[in-house]
């Protein structure tokens, strides 16, 4: 075998290396290029199983809340039906929201996000919740102490003011009795054409009545009517035409006659006439003596 000289083997190598050297280049680049490749797609799975790992954890961790959320609004409870009608419309929200927390795929962040805002909101509705029945449990228990001494203080009252009704019925009875215009000496004469008095039925013509008005201070002042009324043997009321009619205790009585005067509350004396009789009988005239307020007396009167 001829021995290759090393000049030419020399050269050959050389031509050999330059011919494989750029490919050679490029299979590095490639080698260095997987494995880059192959590094990266590695961190990519790592970080996205990472990913997953948190999101389903933020998902329980969303589930959890909304189960204790759930557990708080089960516990709350109102003597109010209004919030307790705004209590269940937001337990079925917080139903809801968990189911459809179940039925979303972690990796749907957007939703998540948003079902953990929804969260936050149903927290403070609770919140709300939770002062607003406070503060009305405590206006409760304040108005049902303040009731419960309204309630004493106007029976107190009541008590008070129905002794003091008693008392003002027994004092304006009192007054009122006392206000009663009194009379005293009520006597009838009996008179002639010549205005004498005498007892002779046949010759009489008329009949004065007198009485005396007795002081009261009680009494109302003013105008006030006397009215006689004159009964004669017979039981037949005597008329003379100007005794008018007046009310006593609702009842309608009609007068022989009447006459007006000014009482002051000082005794006073009344004389009342009675004419205008045709005739009068033998016998005894009963006469009696009134105001509307009550009656005055009565006396008798013998004719012979």
């Amino acid at each position: 075998m001829e021995r290759e000289d090393p000049l030419e083997k020399f050269e050959r190598r050389e031509s050999e290396r330059k011919a494989n050297g750029p490919l050679k280049t490029v299979m590095y680049v490639m080698i260095v290029v997987a494995v880059a490749l192959a590094a990266a797609l590695a961190y990519v799975l790592v970080s996205k199983n990472s990913l997953v790992e948190e999101l389903n954890f933020e998902k329980m961790e969303l589930a959890a809340q909304l189960d204790s959320l759930q557990a708080d609004y089960e516990g709350l409870s109102s003597e109010y039906d209004t919030i307790n009608a705004q209590l269940d419309s937001s337990r079925e929200e917080v139903a809801q929201l968990i189911e459809r927390v179940k039925k979303t795929e972690a990796t749907n962040r957007a939703k998540i996000r948003q079902y953990e805002k929804e969260l936050g909101t149903l927290r403070s509705i609770m919140r709300g919740y939770i002062v607003q029945i406070d503060s009305l449990n405590t206006l409760n228990h304040k108005l049902t102490v303040e009731a419960a001494t309204a309630r004493r203080e106007a029976a107190e009252h009541r008590r008070k003011s129905e002794e003091l009704t008693a008392e003002v019925e027994t004092l304006s009875g009192k007054v009122a009795t006392g206000s009663v215009i009194k009379a005293r000496a009520l006597n009838v004469i009996a008179y002639n054409s010549n205005s004498k008095s005498i007892d002779r039925a046949s010759k009489v013509v008329k009949l004065l009545c007198n009485l005396t008005l007795i002081e009261n201070d009680l009494a109302p002042k003013g105008p006030v009517r006397v009215y006689v009324r004159v009964t004669a043997p017979d039981g037949t009321l005597l008329r003379d035409g100007n005794g008018d009619s007046f009310e006593l205790d609702g009842k309608l009585l009609e007068a022989t006659a009447s006459r007006e005067v000014d009482y002051n509350g000082n005794e006073l004396e009344v004389g009342i006439y009675v004419n205008n009789i045709s005739s009068f009988m033998p016998g005894i005239y009963t006469v009696k003596a009134y105001t509307v307020q009550s009656a005055l007396g009565s006396t008798e009167l013998l004719l012979r």
